[in-house]
């Protein structure tokens, strides 16, 4: 009896410890509008993440998608506990891992790289020329005012064109609105939106509008650096290595499509796209010099530089690394 005793005591461990290191099998995963999204439009459409979980071992698990679009609703969701991994713009990305990093159940963590392109600053006002013809009278639309990844691509760029310290001279004039909103306000003429800084499809479609001319394009001010990154609770990935990993596989698969077959990744793309986009339009958006699609990141202490000198966050990484998993470590990036 005894023995009978002992061994279901054993069993019974066993099944406690096996369940205490069972990873999940459900994933919540965010992405927002646009090319620079494409990675993981790519990886929901071919099913990437079911593809390699279940080659790690993972079984059969259910991959729940969501758009949001802004760094603070994205940020806002995630230390609500909905979300698992996130796409979002690199700046809003620092911002969070800055302000939580080193409290124990809210760190952030950064997972991967994932696109970068040149966004424009598209305006229906044929009297502004450059950043300086803007006043007060203007109303510039972007998702997210001061965190997201336009407003602060714009105060990079504002920096550059006033001097540092006037970075955010232009901020009075920005608007919150995603940039499905933003495209159709500023085609239509009839609200107060008269400018747009925005990523593909949005800024060729504007492009495409009589009405409509550029002012600027980022990369002529900074270069062609990684935008948007994929992130995740530190508790998550810390918990779910084999889950963090097979997500960092899915999107170097799904990288790898758009490299050997831009029209396959265009078709995708047209079809989940919130606005209407050709395929024929959308490889050129993604056969674009400036659009580059890695999982490694590229440029990003060029964000969390700029951010601690404007104030914006206080803790500084020493090297990019620090924000990322260590499954990145090896990897070329900065």
């Amino acid at each position: 009896m005894k023995l009978k005793l002992a061994l279901l005591g054993l069993i019974a461990a066993g099944l406690i410890a096996t369940a205490a290191h069972a990873e999940v099998s459900e994933v919540r995963i965010s992405k927002g509008f646009g090319i620079l999204y494409l990675p993981l439009i790519v990886m929901e459409n071919q099913k990437l993440l079911e593809k390699h979980a279940k080659e790690a071992g993972l079984g059969d698990v259910k991959v729940s998608w969501l758009s949001l679009d802004g760094g603070n609703v994205i940020n806002d969701a995630m230390m609500a506990g909905t979300l698992d991994f996130a796409g979002t713009g690199a700046p809003g990305f620092v911002t969070l891992w800055s302000k939580a990093k080193g409290i124990p159940n809210v760190e952030v963590v950064g997972v991967s790289g994932m696109s970068s392109t040149s966004l424009w600053l598209n305006t229906n006002k044929p009297e502004i020329k450059s950043l300086k013809d803007f006043s007060s009278a203007d109303k510039i639309a972007l998702p997210g005012i001061k965190t997201s990844l336009a407003a602060v691509v714009l105060q990079m760029i504002v920096a550059k064109e006033f001097g540092e310290e006037n970075y955010a001279k232009l901020d009075p004039l920005t608007v919150s609105l995603p940039h499905p909103e933003a495209l159709a306000a500023l085609v239509s003429g009839k609200t107060e939106i008269n400018a747009h800084f925005t990523s593909p499809p949005f800024q060729y479609v504007e492009a495409k509008s009589p009405n409509i001319h550029r002012v600027l394009s980022s990369t002529d001010y900074l270069g062609n650096i990684t935008l948007d990154v994929t992130f995740a609770p530190k508790k998550f990935v810390d918990a779910n290595p084999k889950m963090t990993q097979a997500f960092i596989d899915a999107l170097d698969e799904a990288n790898d499509l758009i490299a050997k077959d831009k029209k396959m990744a265009a078709e995708i793309f047209s079809k989940s796209s919130k606005v209407k986009v050709e395929p024929a339009d959308a490889q050129e958006m993604i056969e674009d010099k400036d659009a580059k699609f890695d999982t490694t990141p590229n440029g990003i202490m060029n964000f969390a530089d700029f951010m601690h000198r404007a104030g914006l966050i206080k803790t500084v990484p020493s090297k990019w690394s620090d924000m990322f998993v260590p499954q990145l470590a090896d990897r070329k990036g900065s």
